[in-house]
């Protein structure tokens, strides 16, 4: 799964929508449209989206399988 997939899976476990998601993490909605279409973020938005939904980075960008490996 791609970090995007991700990013729009987070948001739907959560019941969000994708403007309150941005607002939440102080993006535009644009911005995070683009994030779920493939976009690739800025590491500023990317750890924004990560600490929003308490996962590790390297969750979201494939580099490990465990969501919570950021918790030690």
């Amino acid at each position: 799964m791609d970090y995007f997939e991700k990013i729009k899976m987070l948001r739907k476990e959560v019941h969000m929508s994708q403007p309150a998601v941005a607002a939440e993490i102080g993006i535009s909605m644009r911005g995070y449209q683009d994030m779920e279409l493939g976009t690739f973020p800025r590491y500023e938005k990317l750890l924004r989206i990560a600490d929003y939904y308490d996962v590790s980075v390297d969750w979201l960008m494939g580099r490990t399988e465990n969501r919570y490996a950021h918790r030690g």
